[in-house]
C-alpha cells in the first residue's frame, strides 16, 4: 500500500497497541514532549475521549476512505460515540466555512487565558486500559459487540479483508476487551474466542473458584500474571521458589509444595517442561495426588505425550479428581500478551469452570474431545513449525553459502505467502545474532521427538519430522539447548 502522507489536522483512524483502531485527529504535540526516537509518527488526539498519543504512521489510516469499513466492525456504545463526535466537529467546521478553532489557550472574555487541562498520553504498551474510559460513565459490559470476530492470524476475512493494518509484536488486532463466545463446529470441537467490544478488560468476570499454578517457566510466568491481572485468586508454586517472588509482590498466595496447592485450590493448573516432569510433579514426594480429593481439579497444561496424558488422568480420576488437559500454542511473548491458543481435553465440565482463566491467558481455546486428542494436536502442531523453523534456517544459510543476500531473502519473503510475525521476528533476531529464548530449542527438540513416536505407533511415516530433529540435535550438541528454538541456525554454520 502506498504511503499515505498526513498533516495536522488531518482525520484519521489510529491503531494504538491493544486497543482496537480508533477515529482521531493528527494535532501539533505539546512543546514540550519530545517525539519517540527511531520512529515515523504523528501526534493524535482521539474523538470522544481526552486522550493523545504517538502512533505510527503505518498504523494510521484516513479516515473517511476507511469511515464505511471501521463502522462495520465496530459497533460498541463509545465506538458510535466517537464516530458522532467526529461527524460533529466536521458539522461544525463547515459551518465555520473549512476552518478549525482552537479552544486551547484562547483567551476568554476578559482576555485572560484559559488554562488547559493537562494532556493523558497512552503508550503503545499501555497496560491501563481504563485511559479510553470516561470517569462519568458506567461500566460498558453490555456494550455490544462487534458484528465480526477478532482480527488474527495469518489474515483478515470478512468486510475488512482489504484494510491491513502492519503488525509487530507490540501491536496485534487485539480488541480492548475479550469477551466469551462460543462456537460449535461440525467436529464436534468448541471453541472459546475472545470477540471483540468495546467494553474495558474487566469485562472478564473472574471465576470465584481458588486457582493454584505450578511452574513458572517462559509459558507459566505470562500465564499467572495475566490471571492476576484479571482478578483471579491465584496460589503460585514453583521448583526455584524465587521465582515466585515476583507473582507474590502482584498478589499471588505461594504454596510450599505441589500437594499443598492443590489442596487449598479448586483447580490447579500445571505448566512443565516434559513428561518426566510432568509425571513427577503428580506422582513425586509431596506431589499433586497427595494433595487431591474428590472434586478437585487438575489442568495439564504441558507439552507431553498422549500416553503420560493418559496415566496422569488415570491416576487423578482414581482419588475422585477432575481432569483436563489444555496444552498451549504460543510462545514467551505470546503467553505474556495473553494471546495463546489452547487446546483442551478431557472433563467437559472442568472445561467451562476454566472458561475466565482461558479468557485471561488466551486469545482462543478448543475443545477436542476426551483425553489425549490435546496432547496428539499439539504435537501436530510443534512438529510443523520445529520443522518450518529449521527450514527457514536452512534457506538463510544456503542463501549466504551461494552468496545471496540474507537482509534481501527475508525482504522476499516477508512479501510472499509464508508471510507472518514468526517468520519476521525468527529471521530478524537470526540475523542480529539475538537466540535469547522465546521457546527453548530444547523443548521444540523434545516436541518432534514426541511427534515422530507418535506417528511410529500409528505407522504414519513422518521424514521430514525426523529429518529436522537431527538438525535440532546437532544443535543441542552445540550447546543451544537453552537458546530460542530459532538457533537451529547455529547447526548449519558449524
Amino acid at each position: 500500500m502506498a504511503t499515505v502522507h498526513l498533516r495536522i489536522g488531518d482525520l484519521v483512524w489510529g491503531k494504538l497497541g491493544r486497543y482496537p483502531p480508533w477515529p482521531g485527529k493528527v494535532v501539533s504535540p505539546p512543546k514540550d514532549l519530545k517525539k519517540p526516537r527511531g520512529k515515523k509518527c504523528h501526534f493524535v488526539k482521539f474523538f470522544g475521549t481526552e486522550d493523545h498519543a504517538w502512533i505510527k504512521v503505518e498504523q494510521l489510516k484516513p479516515y473517511h476512505p476507511h469511515k464505511e469499513e471501521m463502522i462495520k466492525i465496530n459497533k460498541g456504545k463509545r465506538f458510535q460515540q466517537a464516530v458522532d463526535a467526529v461527524e460533529d466537529f466536521l458539522k461544525k467546521k463547515e459551518k465555520q466555512g473549512g476552518k478549525e478553532q482552537s479552544s486551547e489557550g484562547k483567551g476568554d472574555s476578559k482576555g485572560k487565558k484559559t488554562p488547559t487541562k493537562p494532556l493523558k498520553i497512552l503508550e503503545e504498551d499501555d497496560e491501563d486500559l481504563s485511559a479510553l474510559k470516561d470517569p462519568s460513565e458506567k461500566d460498558l459490559t453490555d456494550s455490544e459487540p462487534s458484528s465480526v470476530e477478532r482480527l488474527g492470524g495469518l489474515g483478515t476475512t470478512g468486510p475488512v479483508s482489504g484494510f491491513k493494518w502492519e503488525s509487530s509484536p507490540a501491536s496485534s488486532m487485539e480488541p480492548i476487551s475479550k469477551r466469551l463466545k462460543i462456537v460449535e463446529e461440525d467436529t464436534r470441537s468448541t471453541s472459546i474466542q475472545a470477540a471483540d467490544s468495546t467494553a474495558i478488560n474487566g469485562s472478564i468476570t473472574p471465576t470465584d473458584k481458588r486457582i493454584g499454578f505450578l511452574g513458572l517457566g517462559l509459558m507459566g510466568s505470562g500465564i499467572v500474571s495475566n490471571l492476576l491481572k484479571m482478578g483471579h485468586v491465584v496460589t503460585v508454586w514453583n521448583r526455584t521458589v524465587e521465582k515466585c517472588d515476583l507473582f507474590i509482590q502482584e498478589g499471588a498466595r505461594l504454596g510450599r509444595t505441589p500437594a499443598e496447592v492443590v489442596s487449598m485450590c479448586d483447580i490447579t493448573f500445571s505448566c512443565v517442561s516434559d513428561p518426566k516432569a510432568a509425571r513427577d510433579l503428580v506422582l513425586g514426594p509431596s506431589g499433586v495426588l497427595q494433595g487431591i480429593r474428590p472434586g478437585k481439579c487438575y489442568v495439564e497444561m504441558s507439552t507431553v505425550d498422549p500416553e503420560t496424558i493418559t496415566e496422569l488422568s488415570q491416576v487423578i480420576s482414581s482419588r475422585g479428581g477432575r481432569f483436563l488437559e489444555a496444552p498451549v500454542a504460543g510462545s514467551q511473548q505470546v503467553s505474556n500478551e495473553g494471546m495463546l491458543v489452547i487446546l483442551a481435553a478431557g472433563d467437559r465440565t472442568v472445561y467451562e469452570d476454566c472458561s475466565s482463566c482461558f479468557q485471561a491467558m488466551g486469545k482462543t481455546s478448543f475443545f477436542l474431545g476426551e483425553v489425549g486428542n490435546a496432547a496428539r494436536m499439539m504435537l501436530i502442531l510443534n512438529m510443523v513449525q520445529g520443522s518450518f523453523m529449521a527450514t527457514i534456517a536452512e534457506g538463510l544459510t544456503l542463501a549466504q553459502a551461494t552468496g545471496q543476500s540474507q537482509h534481501t531473502f527475508l525482504d522476499i519473503l516477508s512479501q510472499g505467502q509464508m508471510a507472518s510475525t514468526f517468520v519476521d521476528q525468527k529471521c530478524q533476531n537470526i540475523l542480529q545474532g539475538n537466540f535469547k529464548p522465546d521457546y527453548y530449542l530444547k523443548h521444540i527438540q523434545k516436541d518432534l521427538r514426541l511427534a515422530i513416536s507418535m506417528g511410529d505407533t500409528a505407522n504414519h511415516p513422518t521424514p521430514m519430522a525426523a529429518a529436522a530433529n537431527e538438525v535440532y540435535k546437532r544443535a543441542k550438541a552445540l550447546d543451544q539447548s537453552d537458546n530460542d528454538m530459532s538457533a537451529v541456525y547455529r547447526a548449519y554454520i558449524h
